[in-house]
């Protein structure tokens, strides 16, 4: 790993931690719970190029008119950066298992 690799680790984490009220507020607008964090964040091997991956639950009879396209808008306006956004559901099976031991929980 690089030193640009090391100081892009630091700052998603950072972000993450010093927005994690704002992102589970905004979660809840929009319906979302439980939300967890995996992939390259998650591994810490993320770089300069990686997006945010997070993995919620939802109550359908919260969400909101724009789910999931609000929620996703609204996390990327808030990380200035690109955010995907998934269900335990719409994990792929070949990678479930992976992604929901490595996930952290927000």
């Amino acid at each position: 790993m690089n030193i640009q690799n090391i100081n892009q680790e630091k700052k998603l984490k950072q972000l993450l931690q010093e927005k994690r009220e704002e992102i589970l507020q905004i979660a809840a607008k929009h319906g979302a719970f439980n939300v967890r964090v995996f992939g390259s964040v998650a591994r810490g091997e993320e770089t300069e190029d990686s997006d945010i991956d997070f993995l919620i639950d939802y109550d359908l009879k919260n969400i909101s008119s724009w789910f999931p396209v609000g929620l996703v808008q609204d996390l990327e306006d808030l990380l200035k950066c690109k955010v995907d956004v998934v269900t335990e559901q719409g994990l792929k099976e070949r990678i479930r298992d992976q992604v929901l031991q490595d996930c952290i929980l927000l």
